[in-house]
């Protein structure tokens, strides 16, 4: 199977890990990743999914699109994430997906996703096929996230703009895809308790948006 110019072997496809059973399964069971967005949906993930009494303040939720990068490794692909420098006004020093809101020039949000890709961490869109789209994410700081998934190219070469990513790194596919490893955790935000998703992984610890954005690529492809 040819992607973004490189093959993806077919002798581990028995592997659900495998680059080429996950472009399968994701082509299967992902949205349509050129759709106009935002659009309305039944159904949309969230903070408040773990939290039932959740309720976004007054006015609009802001749009944005992160990307998932599903780098074709073989024998089993991983999930390339960057930590944001210390010095940010939001999130600074977490684990995160490259992303940011979406701009008037950007058509689709795969298109800022990509944009957002290249000048966070350089990643050439050339070396970037998107599959499709979660529904989206809604979080409790005001934004409508939609996280686009794609195959990267395991040849890709990363460039980090420092005012923005101090790190990158990857993660193996099966260990986020484990449930086992969605870990339930809460703090105290405004005098409330919050629950999120967290997946520590060695020095890294993913949680908040990122790890629910995680959680629901598995439940849309794995489950």
């Amino acid at each position: 199977m040819t992607v973004s110019g490189f093959e993806t072997t077919s002798m581990a496809d028995d592997d659900p890990y495998s680059p080429s059973a996950f472009l399968q399964r994701a082509t299967e069971r992902l949205r349509d990743k050129d759709h106009e967005i935002p659009e309305p949906v039944a159904v949309v993930a969230g903070d408040h999914v773990l939290n039932p009494g959740f309720v976004h303040g007054p006015g609009p939720f802001r749009d944005a699109a992160v990307l998932i990068p599903v780098v074709a490794r073989e024998p089993e692909a991983t999930i390339l994430l960057t930590r944001r420098t210390a010095h940010l006004t939001s999130h600074a020093g977490q684990i995160a997906f490259p992303g940011g809101k979406i701009d008037p020039t950007d058509a689709t949000a795969t298109d800022a996703a990509l944009r957002e890709a290249e000048e966070e961490i350089g990643l050439d869109r050339a070396l970037v096929t998107p599959i499709g789209n979660l529904d989206p994410y809604l979080t409790g700081t005001g934004y409508r996230i939609v996280p686009v998934v794609a195959i990267v190219d395991p040849n890709h070469r990363l460039v980090l703009n420092p005012h923005e990513v101090v790190s990158a790194f990857e993660v193996p596919l099966p260990f986020l895809m484990s449930p086992a490893n969605h870990r339930r955790g809460s703090r105290e935000f405004g005098g409330a308790t919050r629950y999120f998703y967290e997946m520590p992984f060695g020095e890294h610890y993913i949680w908040g948006v990122t790890a629910g954005i995680i959680r629901g690529l598995y439940e849309r492809v794995f489950v």
